[in-house]
């Protein structure tokens, strides 16, 4: 029954789906039941947003935000801006700038950032989060030379003359990691209030949250306990290869913590960096850029250890791997660990790993996801955005495997359908048009965009719902709308499931419920 009219909901749960006929609110929702009329509104199961950073999406409220920086004079301005407004020697962060679709062509670098700001240090933040760039004061700050060295799983990007330009790719942006603004207790508390209200708003019951900071757990249960949480987080907890046995311990103890809305099962590891930033790393050179294949952020000898122990502890793997070689390796890595662990050892016999992003995939690569039981973790609208410079990066050739949703879904692959926001904007309107039709928000796309990977609204639908749900081993909880299951409902004005493209990106977010209780109304 793809399509109900009815939904009743008792104690947060459903206790009935079906047609809008006889007395069935006050028998299956009790006699004091009150029923709401949705005046030819959609409601779906609850969505959740897969892959998100609950606390970068506060921050980017709170912060200087780039998302819609047009060019590097564009850059200087907002930059102005914020110069006028710092303290003395006060660093300015700021964190959402692309520069792919710039007049320019080309990354910022100190130069641009000297012309407006000399007296504090700045940090501007590329939008994928792998990549920052800094001025002058900022290297001097924190030591960076032409003759320093990078960092491994890092790049200090240099000019003809040997000199940093202020690029600063992956790992090596932990070398102004000191010069950065405190993130205090109450500064966290706020962001992830914030970021939650915001994703509510937007019609998301749930979000998968990545890279947490082990320690903010007990914040994150706390607000969710007082209600200041209002939607369902399940939480991938970053995890560092020196502190392998201590965090592994901790992610146990937290999943037997009881709260209605906070998960905490998962730790994420990072094997390559973004494609944007040529840290990607990839089979061949890029195709802009000859002598460089891009980065691995983990090392083989790490990542054994680490998959073996989270085998015997029960512990879900969440990897980031962009480019081909880096999901070709992470495969690898998950297969061998498999094979040698004994079954028997293991505290989770379907340990449900994943693989975050999964963006470029070899062909040969592409059956393997199913046949490991990997979950392929996908954001469509990275598609959208990326496939504007994506040809220049790879070439024709390696497009037939990138962002290649249709061949995974053939393949017998379930998709975990997220955001990466605030790398994106997180906006679940966005991620379904970008499942559906393929094509950025203007309406573009070409061949190289291969429209024949695109989803059913149907198979769309299913990767920010049952999917998801299945991703966070809660399938049996949430995902659908069946009866016994939690109340976790997401109401837009327009159909999304039969509206035009366009249409999709304007659908009015009307009410999100989770557990039976409203996380939003914008009746």
């Amino acid at each position: 029954m793809p399509v109900a009219e009815a939904v009743a909901i008792r104690k947060g749960l459903i206790t009935y789906v079906g047609e809008n006929a006889g007395d069935w609110c006050a028998e299956f929702g009790g006699k004091s039941s009150q029923t709401i009329n949705l005046a030819g509104a959609a409601a779906y199961p609850g969505l959740t947003d897969a892959h998100g950073h609950l606390i970068g999406i506060g921050l980017r409220e709170m912060t200087l935000n780039l998302e819609d920086t047009s060019s590097v004079t564009d850059l200087q301005d907002k930059l102005r801006v914020a110069v006028t407004e710092a303290a003395p020697d006060e660093t300015i962060y700021g964190r959402g700038w692309i520069e792919t679709h710039w007049p320019e062509g080309r990354f910022p670098t100190r130069q641009d950032l000297d012309a407006v700001a000399t007296n504090n240090p700045v940090i501007l933040e590329r939008a994928d989060g792998h990549a920052s760039v800094v001025n002058t004061r900022a290297l001097q700050a924190a030591g960076i030379t032409g003759a320093t060295e990078s960092p491994f799983g890092g790049a200090i990007n240099v000019d003809a003359d040997g000199q940093p330009t202020g690029m600063l790719i992956d790992n090596a942006v932990s070398l102004v990691q000191k010069l950065m603004p405190e993130l205090t207790q109450d500064r966290k508390r706020e962001a992830y209030i914030k970021g939650a209200e915001l994703y509510a708003s937007r019609g998301w019951t749930g979000i998968h949250s990545m890279s947490v900071d082990p320690a903010d757990i007990p914040m994150i249960n706390s607000l969710a306990n007082s209600g200041d949480i209002k939607i369902r987080v399940y939480n991938s907890v970053d995890l560092f290869p020196t502190r392998t046995e201590q965090t592994l311990t901790r992610v146990t103890q937290m999943k037997d913590v009881q709260n209605k809305l906070v998960t905490t099962r998962a730790v994420k590891l990072y094997s390559d960096g973004a494609l944007g930033s040529r840290g990607a790393a990839l089979l061949a050179p890029y195709s802009d850029d000859e002598k460089n294949t891009g980065l691995m952020l983990l090392r083989e000898s790490q990542a054994k250890s680490i998959l073996d122990a989270a085998l015997r502890s029960g512990t879900q793997i969440n990897t980031h791997a962009i480019g081909d070689r880096a999901n070709r390796r992470v495969l690898d890595w998950y297969e061998e660990a498999f094979a040698r662990v004994p079954k028997n050892q293991w505290a989770e016999q379907d340990p449900r790993w994943r693989i975050e992003h999964s963006q470029i995939v070899d062909l040969e690569d592409l059956p393997r996801f199913k046949a490991l039981g990997v979950i392929p973790s996908m954001q469509p609208s990275h598609a959208i955005g990326d496939l504007h410079f994506a040809p220049d990066r790879l070439g024709k050739d390696r497009l037939a495997g990138a962002y290649a949703w249709r061949a995974l879904i053939d393949s017998g692959a379930i998709i975990a359908g997220g955001s990466d926001a605030p790398v994106e904007v997180g906006d679940p309107r966005i991620e379904f048009y970008a499942a559906t039709q393929r094509k950025d928000l203007k309406g573009f796309n070409n061949e190289d965009w291969n429209e024949e990977q695109k989803v059913t609204p149907e198979e769309a639908l299913k990767m920010f719902t049952l999917w998801p749900a299945y991703g966070a081993f809660q399938e049996d909880e949430i995902g659908s709308l069946e009866v016994g299951k939690k109340a976790d409902i997401s109401v837009f004005a327009t159909d999304m499931m039969t509206a035009s493209g366009p249409d999709i990106l304007t659908a009015k977010p009307v009410m999100t419920m989770v557990d039976g209780r409203l996380a939003f109304d914008g009746r």
